[in-house]
């Protein structure tokens, strides 16, 4: 057969590439026959399997018998609506690629799934852009899984369960439907990577603050409104992506400058400048407005605000233990205040440190706010 001929066979014949031969799945079977027949005695057994983008609706017969030693399996882009018992006799299989398929009815995946060797073998499993609408339960029994895929299925939820795959390293369930986190979610020691985006979030759970491995956390495209005070203990944490959240929307346009009006503009010149008057010397609007005046916190300022300010989130040391994120005011947009300590000193080393600290959280925040 010409187009399977051309099939790629490389590092010392342990990958055998038969993607996108487009051929029938029959003819795509005899080509495995051949193949494994071919092997049959070889020095160097077969450890990678690439099927993608062939016209697969099963897993090719005699897999496991053919290729026994085999440690990843490709068969992404197909159209599969089930992974058969062929699967369970791989039992040295680490890697199992099957996303853009059609996998999710009933008997999706081979029963007995929880009780065979990939229960202890499979490390990777890649189940993105199917019609998963639960996660199947079988899955949760896989407890050596390090990266779960289930990325542009149907899901619903996060089962509870999710805390039995306790050697899970990435998890990605982006462009679902998922509308809470499971506080079990935050008992997998080893997560460093979760992907929680494009779905209906509309709250994190303070549990999360538990991923003390966790590394990166996309939110994004979500109907998250706050977020816990907790999230400041994922002190590992390099990445939060949070764009698209009606708290981000709200922050943004809550930073919004309106320049002040010429009533408060009076009242500025008149406190700067210490201009003295007497109750004769103003209108009664002004005088009862002269009385609101408050301090821009910006000890290099010396400026007031009243009705116009500027707001600026900080992150502050607390007791040496907690980063804070605090809302100060401003009275311009060209005044920025050092990010002050819990506790007030008047050494030149501790307003060099507060400099310090205001660029570090400027970088941060611009990092969680871009995501």
């Amino acid at each position: 057969m010409d187009e399977a001929g051309a099939a790629v066979a490389t590092a010392g014949e342990a990958e055998l590439n038969l993607s996108r031969l487009n051929v029938s799945p029959e003819t795509l079977e005899l080509e495995l026959e051949v193949r494994s027949e071919e092997r049959r005695g070889a020095r160097e057994a077969l450890l990678r399997l690439l099927l993608p983008h062939n016209r697969l609706v099963s897993l090719p017969r005699g897999l496991g018998s053919g290729f026994p030693h085999l440690q990843l399996l490709d068969v992404s882009g197909n159209a599969l609506t089930a992974l058969g018992p062929e699967l369970l006799a791989l039992s040295g299989l680490r890697t199992l690629l099957a996303k853009n398929n059609r996998l999710g009815g009933p008997g999706a995946l081979p029963k007995g799934l929880a009780q065979s060797p990939l229960c202890r073998s499979l490390q990777v499993l890649n189940l993105s852009g199917n019609c998963f609408q639960e996660v199947p339960a079988s899955l949760l029994e896989l407890r050596a899984l390090q990266t779960l895929s289930l990325g542009g299925n149907q899901l619903q939820s996060i089962p509870a369960e999710i805390e039995n795959l306790q050697s899970l390293e990435c998890l990605y369930l982006g462009g679902n439907f998922i509308k809470e986190i499971p506080p079990e979610l935050g008992n997998l020691p080893s997560l460093s990577y979760l992907v929680l985006c494009d779905n209906k979030i509309q709250s994190v759970p303070p549990q999360l603050s538990q991923l003390h491995s966790l590394r990166s956390l996309s939110l994004h495209n979500n109907l998250l409104t706050y977020l816990p005070r907790e999230i400041l203990n994922l002190i590992h944490l390099e990445e939060l992506s949070l764009r698209g959240n009606p708290l981000v929307v709200r922050f943004v346009r809550d930073l919004t400058y309106d320049p002040p009006t010429l009533l408060e503009l009076a009242a500025r010149t008149i406190k700067i400048r210490n201009i003295s008057y007497t109750p004769y010397d103003l209108p009664e609007n002004l005088l009862r407005y002269l009385s609101l005046a408050s301090n821009c916190p910006n000890p290099k300022c010396g400026g007031v605000y009243f009705d116009c300010c500027v707001r600026q989130i900080k992150f502050v040391d607390f007791c040496g233990k907690y980063r804070l994120p605090l809302m100060h005011y401003l009275c311009s947009p060209e005044c920025s205040s050092p990010c002050s300590s819990a506790s007030h000193s008047s050494t030149s080393q501790s307003e060099s440190d507060s400099e310090d600290e205001a660029s570090v959280a400027a970088h941060r925040m611009q990092k969680v706010l871009l995501g």
